[in-house]
């Protein structure tokens, strides 16, 4: 894989993490759960310092790292604040939109594992895959939860 493609990759990766910090913030304000809040804005941090790393890859490989989410990010916050006003907060709602924003979150990662690049590069990316994969499981997990009732956090 050449620098261009590298640098194009990663800069999808930073989008996709960039949408996913916002949104955990976006989903941690419209939720009432102290606990739950917390842990979302404890995520939206995570996704942050996975913005940093790839923005350094980005400059290592000659690029300009990408200062912008993407619009469908943009829109799934819109639709998340949204959606929880019309179901007065509801833990639920919220949790469900945040499991479909790291759905997408962990398909860019695998679509980006899937190509070839410089080990030490796969190596970065395959560690911030686990932590989207547990931060999408978790999620998935807490949505479940609040769908029986149960607080899980």
């Amino acid at each position: 894989m050449d620098n261009e493609r590298i640098i194009s990759m990663l800069n999808g990766l930073i989008e996709i993490s960039r949408d996913g910090a916002q949104g955990f913030r976006t989903c941690a304000d419209d939720i009432d759960d102290p606990e739950l809040k917390m842990y979302l804005r404890n995520r939206a941090q995570s996704c942050e310092e996975a913005v940093r790393d790839l923005s350094v890859e980005v400059r290592r490989y000659g690029g300009d790292p990408d200062t912008t989410g993407t619009a469908t990010g943009t829109l799934h916050r819109m639709w998340v604040d949204l959606k929880t006003a019309i179901t007065s907060n509801d833990n639920l709602a919220v949790l469900e939109e945040c499991e479909r924003g790291e759905a997408a979150a962990v398909m860019a990662y695998d679509n980006a594992l899937r190509e070839e690049m410089p080990l030490d590069l796969r190596a970065l990316l395959d560690r911030q895959y686990e932590g989207v994969k547990r931060n999408h499981d978790r999620v998935r997990h807490l949505r479940d939860a609040a769908r029986h009732g149960i607080k899980a956090i």
